[in-house]
């Protein structure tokens, strides 16, 4: 067993070695530039670029002319917030999302509105659920685009995408979701969705890799580019293309439209073993977001009395988050426990656990005895034997 387990597999994922051995040629072998189809060596690049596109619009049912490559999420959530913003201007300047979504979405949304736009953010239940005449309610004749994620990448909070799509497009308006911490975990698709952001580390790809789904027909989504430039992804988003990233999101998402449902089917009993014990062995503890469906290897857990950063402190040999690993290091407690209504001790006193394709029941095990005893150690109880 390895010296540290590691269960923060939300934050990001370790390369799998099939996606490396896919990369591998394309730093040195087929290094041309894909904007370059004058020789081979720009041929060689160019079509790795477009398998990898067939790969992702395959693994979320979408057509490949609707897959653009960014540098990851967060600029995909840019580059959909703010090209649609720009585009449908005259339409309307308000914008509908959720309190819980990922900072990337929430910090744009702010940004947003110093330029003149009006963001309505809906709140959550207890358990971080939206509800659906809530948000039917908050549509006006200026909304322009509602944006929610597929899961929450804390609580592993799934919404009722499939509902809230419908909900929105039946009034005109244009649908995203942020679905980085689905894809592999739970079916995804783009159906019914106009926008749809995704990224390569959440899903055993490289690092620096994301993409964006812009539906081209029923309705044709317009968005004004971010980053302007050499023309490259339709003109939507300039800059040379990183080929081998490319390559490997691409290889990652042919394994995840495969191994998903496997997957699933594993870490769920893995997950749900895990919170059965540290509820039965330790008292006063909750685990956020249990009585909705979650993604089925994220624990969100609370341990009344125990601050979650002095928890990770005595947990040196197994690696989790307080949370986010975009808000690691800040001293402020979660946006999303808050907005479920939790008290700020108690939103100081909760981690993430989350499991990933590598995970197994020793390493759950090993991981479940440590936390319990942490714990005790910390509540001053006595020890798990």
């Amino acid at each position: 067993m390895a010296s540290s387990i590691y269960l923060d597999y939300n934050a990001t994922t370790p390369v799998d070695e099939r996606v490396v051995q896919r990369m591998l040629p394309f730093f040195t072998q087929y290094y041309g530039n894909p904007a370059n189809t004058v020789h081979p060596f720009g041929w060689a690049a160019s079509e790795a670029v477009e398998a990898a596109r067939e790969s992702v619009a395959r693994c979320i049912r979408a057509k490949a002319s609707e897959v653009i490559f960014t540098s990851g999420a967060t600029e995909a959530i840019n580059a959909a917030l703010k090209g649609v913003a720009r585009a449908y201007r005259r339409k309307g300047l308000h914008i509908v999302t959720v309190d819980t979504e990922h900072s990337a979405v929430r910090t744009t949304c702010r940004s947003l509105e110093k330029d003149g736009y009006e963001v309505t953010f809906l709140p959550v239940d207890q358990q971080g659920a939206v509800d659906l005449e809530e948000l039917e309610r908050a549509l006006r004749a200026d909304t322009v685009l509602v944006s929610m994620m597929w899961a929450n990448n804390e609580t592993g909070v799934l919404h009722p995408i499939r509902d809230i799509a419908r909900t929105v497009r039946a009034r005109g308006i244009l649908f995203m979701t942020d679905a980085t911490q689905a894809i592999g975990k739970v079916p995804v698709t783009v159906d019914g969705i106009d926008i749809m952001v995704c990224s390569g580390h959440k899903v055993y790809g490289p690092k620096g890799v994301g993409a964006l789904y812009l539906r081209e027909r029923n309705p044709r989504v317009r968005v004004a580019p971010l980053l302007e430039g050499g023309g490259q992804e339709r003109g939507l988003r300039g800059g040379t293309l990183n080929v081998p990233g490319i390559v490997g999101m691409g290889a990652a998402f042919d394994i995840a439209r495969v191994e998903q449902p496997r997957d699933a089917e594993r870490l769920s009993r893995l997950r749900d073993n895990l919170e059965t014990t540290l509820e039965r062995r330790l008292p006063d503890i909750c685990v956020n977001g249990s009585e909705v469906p979650r993604l089925p290897q994220t624990s969100s857990i609370t341990f009344g009395g125990v601050n979650a950063s002095t928890l990770l402190a005595a947990l040196r040999n197994v690696a989790l988050s307080a949370g986010s690993a975009c808000a690691a290091g800040s001293s402020k407690p979660s946006h999303v426990l808050r907005a479920m209504g939790l008290a700020r001790e108690d939103a100081a006193a909760t981690l993430r656990i989350s499991l990933g394709r590598p995970t197994t029941q020793d390493e759950v095990g090993f991981a479940t005895r440590e936390i319990i005893l942490a714990v005790q150690s910390l509540r001053e109880e006595p020890t798990y034997a």
